[in-house]
C-alpha cells in the first residue's frame, strides 16, 4: 500500500486513500459519507504519528483539533486499508476475500441479513452479548432490555467480548446524539448530527463477524428512542440538504422490524418523498435503498409500495448509470419477486419489469448482474406454477437467456467474497422463500438458487449459523437437486452446498438415463414420490432404456397403476425426465440438440426418434406418417414443427450450417427480413447502451436482435451473420475508440469489422448510434467498411433517453433515412472530423441547418423529451 502523504487532511474530509472515485458520474463520493468523518481523519493521523487513543461518549461532544477514536473506528480503519489481494489470498480458498469491482476491499456493508430484532439477545444491564445464532424473543421495547435465552456461539467468547465493548460505547454515544436531535431546530446543526449518526452506524456494519449484530441492535435503539419517527418527519418536511442527511440515516437502519414500523406508519409519505425526487441524482441512491429495503417487508407492504408509485422510481433509475443506484435497483426486484406474490407479480408484468432486467443482467458489475438474474428466475418459476401468461411474458423480454452465462462464469464460494454487499448473506425468512424455486422444473432457475444455496451456506457457515438451513427446510430439497435433477449445474452446485454444510451427498444419478440400472430407476422413484411402485419396478427390471419407452399402457398393466391421475402425474414427471436427460451414448448426430433448439419441449422424442432409426441425417426423408406411426409422436402441432423445420432446411440448406457467408447465400435467403433491427456494439463498453437500446425497442414493438453470448470473450459465432442477413435495420452503437480495432484489420478478425461488412452486403439499413464517440479518419478504416463514416446517425443523450429513441424509431420506420449523406443529423450537429462541406454544410455526420429551434427549457433526468432534439 502506498504510504500516506505527509500533509494532513483538511478537517471534516477523509484523505482520498477513503473516498470512492465513481468516474462515471465524473465526481469522487465518500462512501457513505466517510469523507465527513472526523474522527477518521484524526485516525489517519494519529497513525502517522504513532499515537493511540481512545475515545468515550463525553469525549465525542468536545471540539478539538485531534479527535479522540474509538476502538470500533480503529477496527474499521484497519478494514479500510489498501492492502494487496495477494496479503489476503492462499490461507483459506472459500473465505479469502476478494477485490471488489470498485479495486476496493472495503464498501459499505447492507443491511441483508435480516436478522430480526426479536432474535437480538441484548441485556446492557448485566454485560451479556448476543449470540449470532440467537433465537431470543424481546420482552420490552423500552430501549433497555432484551431478555432471552443465549446460545451457544462456535466461535467461544472472543466475539462476545468484542461484541460488548464494541456496543456499550457505540449504544451510548448514539443515544447521546439521538438526544442532540430533539435539542435544537437548527438546520446546520441536525445535518451535522445526522451524518455523525450515519458514520456511527456504518462502522458498526464494517465490523467483522460481529457487525451485523451491532448495527440490528443501533437500529433497535434509533426505534426504541425515538429518533426513527423524527426521521421521517425531518425527511418530510426538511431542506434538501437536511433530506439527504436525514435519508442516509434511514437507509442504514432499515432492519426488519423498523421496516415494519415505516409501513404502518410512514409509508405514504416516504414514497411521495421519493416520487418528489424521482428525477434527483442526488438522492438516486437513497431514495432507492430505501424502496430496496422496503420491498423485502411483506405481500401487503410490496402492493402498497406499487399502487403508491415506488415501483416507477426503481424503474426510472434501471436506464441509469451509477453503479449503486443500478445495485439498488436490481435486488429492489429481486425482494419484490420474492416477497411479492401473485397480484404484485402481475404487476410486474404491466410494468414490463422483465424488459426492465435486460438491461440490469446485461451491466458489467456482477452484483447488479446477479440480483436481475434472480428476479428474473424467481418470477419465471412462480409464473410458470400458476400463470403461463407471465412465463410467456418472461421468457419474451430475452433476459433469462443471461443467467445461465452468469452462473458459468462464477464460483459461489468467489462471489461471496467478491464485494461486501452480500457479505452477512440473507435472513432466514429470505432463504425460506427461495427454496421452493430449488424444485423449478426450468432449468434457469434451478440453477441460479443452487448456486444461492452454495455461496450462502459459506457464509453461514462462516457465522456458525449453518443451521438455519435445517430451519427453513433447505437441506431435503438440496439433497434432491443434487441426486436426481437432470440439470448438471443445478446438480453439482446443491452438491457443494451439501459438502460445505457437512450433509452427506446422496447417491448420483447419471445424467444419462439410456445408461440407468435397475437400482437407478428405482433411486429415482424415490425421488419424485413414487415409492408404492418399487416392487414392480424391481420385478420387472426396468432399467433406463424401458423407462424411457413406457407408455400409459404399460404403467396401467405391468406396474398395476390402476388410477389414472397417478398414471398421468408419472407420466409428467417422465416427460420431464426425457426433456432435460442426454443422450451422448446413443445419439452421435446430435438430434437431441437440434430437437430443442426447434424447441425444448420436444426433446422428449429423442430417444423414440433414435429407436426408430431415424438421426438428423434422415430427416429429410421423414414423413409425417413415420412421425406418428413409426415413431409414436401422437402430437399433431408437435409433428407440424419438426416437419416445417426440416422444410426450411431443405429449402435453405445454409440455415443450418454454423459457417455461414452471407456473400454465398442464395437471393431468397438474404431477401428474407425478418428482424426489425439487429444490435452491434463493442463489448468492452457499449453493452449497456447497446441492452437499453433492446428495451426502448421491444417496447415500441420492434423484434430486436442482440448478442449475448458476446459478453463472454470466444471465437466469433457465424450465426451472427445469418441473423444481419434476415434484418432489415443494423444499429451501429458506437462508444469511446469502437472502431479502433477495425483500423489496419483487412482480414477481417475483429467481430464489429465483420458485423458492419455484412450489414452492407446485405443492404440492411444502418444506424449508427454514437456514445461519447470520435469518428477516425475514413482512410484510416478498411475499405470494405469505409463508408460506415458517412452515414447520418444519432448521438445518444443520456438524460434524454426518451428523445433518442423516438428518432431512431422514424429511421427505423422510414420516416428519417440515415443511407449515405442522408436527412438525419445528430442531435448536436457537430461534424466527427471538424471538416465543413459547400454551401455552409458541415460533413456528413453534421448536417447544419441555419435555422435552429430554441430550447423550452431543460429538463433534468432521464427519458424525457426536449423540442430540439426532434
Amino acid at each position: 500500500m502506498a504510504e500516506a502523504k505527509a500533509t494532513s487532511p483538511s478537517p471534516g474530509r477523509l484523505p482520498d486513500l477513503l473516498i470512492e472515485d465513481d468516474s462515471s458520474s465524473g465526481g469522487s463520493y465518500g462512501f457513505k459519507s466517510l469523507e465527513r468523518s472526523k474522527s477518521e481523519a484524526a485516525l489517519l493521523t494519529g497513525k502517522r504519528h504513532g499515537q493511540t487513543s481512545s475515545v468515550s461518549s463525553q469525549d465525542s461532544t468536545e471540539n478539538v483539533d485531534i479527535h479522540s477514536i474509538s476502538e470500533c473506528s480503529r477496527v474499521y480503519f484497519d478494514l479500510s486499508k489498501e492492502e494487496t489481494f495477494e496479503d489476503h489470498t492462499g490461507k483459506n480458498l472459500f473465505f479469502a476475500p476478494t477485490r471488489s469491482n470498485s479495486g476496493r476491499f472495503l464498501e459499505t456493508i447492507r443491511q441483508n441479513e435480516e436478522l430480526r430484532v426479536n432474535d437480538l439477545t441484548l441485556n446492557y444491564r448485566d454485560h451479556r452479548s448476543i449470540s449470532v445464532g440467537s433465537m431470543s424473543s424481546m420482552d420490552s421495547m423500552d430501549g433497555r432490555v432484551f431478555k432471552g435465552e443465549l446460545e451457544s456461539d462456535s466461535r467461544g467468547n472472543v466475539d462476545t467480548l468484542t461484541y460488548q465493548s464494541s456496543f456499550d460505547t457505540l449504544s451510548t454515544t448514539l443515544k447521546d446524539k439521538i438526544a442532540k436531535l430533539s435539542a435544537t431546530a437548527v438546520d446546520s446543526e441536525l445535518i451535522e448530527i445526522f451524518n455523525e449518526i450515519n458514520i456511527l452506524i456504518e462502522q458498526a456494519w464494517a465490523m467483522p463477524a460481529i457487525g451485523r449484530d451491532l448495527a440490528y441492535g443501533l437500529s433497535a435503539i434509533i426505534h426504541q428512542e425515538k429518533a426513527l419517527d423524527f426521521i421521517l418527519k425531518t425527511s418530510a418536511t426538511g431542506s434538501k440538504a437536511l433530506l439527504i442527511a436525514s435519508v442516509r440515516v434511514l437507509e442504514q437502519v432499515l432492519t426488519t422490524e423498523n421496516r415494519e414500523y415505516v409501513a404502518a406508519n410512514g409509508l405514504d409519505m416516504l414514497v411521495s418523498v421519493c416520487l418528489k425526487y424521482k428525477e434527483d441524482r442526488d438522492l438516486s441512491q437513497m431514495t432507492t435503498g430505501i424502496l430496496e429495503s422496503m420491498f423485502k417487508t411483506s405481500e401487503d407492504t410490496c402492493h402498497r409500495l406499487i399502487d403508491l408509485g415506488g415501483l416507477e422510481v426503481i424503474l426510472f433509475w434501471c436506464r441509469g448509470q451509477d453503479r449503486l443506484t443500478l445495485r439498488h435497483c436490481a435486488i429492489a426486484l429481486a425482494n419484490l419477486a420474492i416477497y411479492g406474490g401473485t397480484e404484485n407479480h402481475a404487476q410486474m408484468i404491466r410494468l414490463k419489469v422483465p424488459e426492465w432486467l435486460f438491461p440490469l443482467a446485461f451491466n458489467r458489475d456482477d452484483i447488479v448482474r446477479y440480483y436481475a438474474c434472480l428476479a428474473i428466475s424467481v418470477l419465471v418459476h412462480l409464473a410458470n406454477t400458476y400463470d403461463k401468461k407471465i412465463e410467456t411474458e418472461v421468457l419474451n423480454s430475452g433476459t433469462l437467456e443471461l443467467v445461465l452465462p452468469f452462473i458459468s462464469s462464477h464460483t459461489p464460494a468467489e462471489f461471496a467474497h467478491m464485494d461486501l454487499w452480500h457479505r452477512h448473506g440473507r435472513s432466514r425468512d429470505w432463504l425460506r422463500r427461495l427454496v421452493p424455486v430449488l424444485t423449478s422444473k426450468r432449468t434457469e432457475p434451478q440453477a441460479l438458487a443452487s448456486f444461492h444455496f452454495a455461496m450462502e451456506a459459506g457464509i453461514k457457515v462462516e457465522q456458525g449459523r449453518e443451521k438455519v438451513f435445517t430451519e427453513i427446510g433447505a437441506v431435503e430439497p438440496l439433497k434432491k437437486v443434487a441426486s436426481t435433477s437432470p440439470n448438471p449445474t443445478a446438480s453439482r452446485l446443491a452438491a457443494s452446498a451439501l459438502q460445505i454444510l457437512g450433509e452427506s451427498i446422496p447417491h448420483k444419478l447419471s445424467q444419462n438415463v439410456p445408461l440407468w440400472s435397475n437400482e437407478d430407476v428405482i433411486f429415482w422413484l424415490t425421488q419424485i414420490g413414487f415409492n408404492d411402485y418399487i416392487p414392480q419396478f424391481s420385478k420387472c427390471l426396468v432399467d433406463g432404456d424401458l423407462l424411457l419407452k413406457m407408455s400409459d399402457l404399460d404403467l396401467a398393466e405391468s406396474i398395476c397403476i390402476n388410477s389414472s391421475l397417478i398414471r398421468k402425474r408419472f407420466l409428467r414427471e417422465l416427460h420431464e425426465l426425457k426433456t432435460q436427460s442426454e443422450y451422448s451414448s446413443c445419439d452421435p448426430t446430435k438430434l437431441s440438440d437440434w430437437l430443442k433448439e426447434l424447441s425444448g419441449d420436444l426433446g422428449q422424442y429423442t430417444y423414440q426418434l433414435l429407436q426408430s432409426g431415424v438421426d438428423r441425417t434422415y430427416l429429410p426423408q421423414i414423413s409425417e406418417d413415420q412421425l406418428r406411426d413409426d415413431c409414436a409422436i401422437h402430437n399433431g402441432i408437435h409433428r407440424a414443427k419438426i416437419l416445417q423445420k426440416i422444410r426450411e432446411q431443405v429449402m435453405h440448406p445454409l440455415c443450418s450450417k454454423s459457417s455461414v457467408d452471407l456473400t454465398d447465400a442464395p437471393d431468397t435467403y438474404t431477401s428474407d427480413k425478418t428482424i426489425d433491427a439487429f444490435i452491434s456494439y463493442r463489448r468492452t463498453n457499449g453493452a449497456q447502451l447497446a441492452s437499453l437500446l433492446k428495451v426502448h425497442l421491444q417496447l415500441r414493438g420492434f423484434s430486436v436482435f442482440l448478442d449475448i453470448e458476446r459478453l463472454n470473450a470466444g471465437k466469433f459465432d457465424e450465426g451472427l451473420l445469418t441473423s444481419i442477413g434476415h434484418s432489415k435495420n443494423f444499429i451501429l452503437v458506437l462508444t469511446a475508440d469502437a472502431l479502433e480495432r477495425c483500423i489496419g484489420d483487412t482480414q477481417r478478425k475483429d467481430w464489429v469489422h465483420r458485423e458492419i461488412a455484412a450489414a452492407m452486403e446485405s443492404k440492411c439499413n444502418i444506424i449508427p448510434v454514437t456514445d461519447n464517440f470520435m469518428w477516425p479518419t475514413p482512410d484510416s478504416l478498411p475499405e470494405d467498411i469505409r463508408q460506415i463514416c458517412y452515414f447520418n446517425g444519432i448521438k445518444w443523450i443520456h438524460d434524454y433517453q426518451e428523445a433518442c429513441v423516438e428518432k431512431l424509431e422514424r429511421f427505423l420506420t422510414g420516416e428519417k433515412h440515415p443511407s449515405l449523406h442522408g436527412l438525419g443529423s445528430s442531435f448536436e450537429d457537430s461534424s466527427p472530423h471538424g471538416h465543413s462541406s459547400p454551401h455552409g454544410r458541415s460533413s456528413p455526420h453534421g448536417h447544419h441547418d441555419s435555422t435552429t429551434r430554441t430550447k423550452r427549457g431543460h429538463m433534468q433526468g432521464l427519458g424525457t423529451s426536449f423540442e430540439d432534439c426532434l
